[in-house]
């Protein structure tokens, strides 16, 4: 079955595990629904202007994961924020009080990378470490169809906010910037 979003052709991610991050694959082998879509990509065009652009999807249908880092005292923690590609996170206020963190910030890029065993630009909610938050922006889990990444630049996966807001570890709470 395939079947297209814009102009990105999809089919089940489970019959194209070389579109997926292994993080990626192992999270959908644990956890298997065929309602999880993989597409081929050119990997020069992974960010989200470029991407929505090139395949005739708007910003908003996407939703982007950004890695947030936040501390309090000794403690850091690790946490996936999800929001629509239209819209701006709010790290410093609504992210930080979620974490219950004195500071927050965007994550440094190494290390988002090997916590994740993910690329720069392809980072997906889907096979992160068990143990992060998932905070799902409302705007997203309201949402029908999303584009997120697949843990690789080169590829894309089609779900829905309501796959998203029940992945393990999520929480759907206003993180968006008004």
């Amino acid at each position: 079955m395939t079947t297209t979003f814009g102009t990105l052709a999809l089919a089940p991610a489970s019959d194209h595990p070389e579109l997926l991050a292994g993080p990626v694959r192992d999270f959908l082998a644990a956890h298997p629904d065929d309602r999880v879509l993989a597409g081929a990509i050119d990997a020069e065009l992974a960010d989200t202007a470029a991407f929505c652009a090139h395949y005739a999807i708007d910003p908003s249908a996407g939703a982007n994961c950004v890695v947030v880092e936040a501390k309090r005292g000794e403690v850091r923690t690790l946490a996936a924020c999800l929001i629509r590609g239209s819209d701006r996170i709010d790290v410093n206020g609504a992210v930080r009080r979620m974490l219950d963190a004195r500071r927050a910030s965007f994550a440094p890029l190494d290390l988002v990378i090997e916590a994740t065993g993910m690329e720069y630009g392809g980072v997906t909610p889907l096979g992160l470490p068990a143990d992060w938050p998932i905070l799902v922006d409302e705007a997203v889990a309201a949402s029908g169809p999303l584009i997120v990444g697949a843990g690789i630049r080169g590829a894309k996966l089609l779900v829905t906010g309501e796959y998203l807001a029940g992945l393990p570890g999520a929480r759907v709470v206003p993180i968006a910037q008004g």
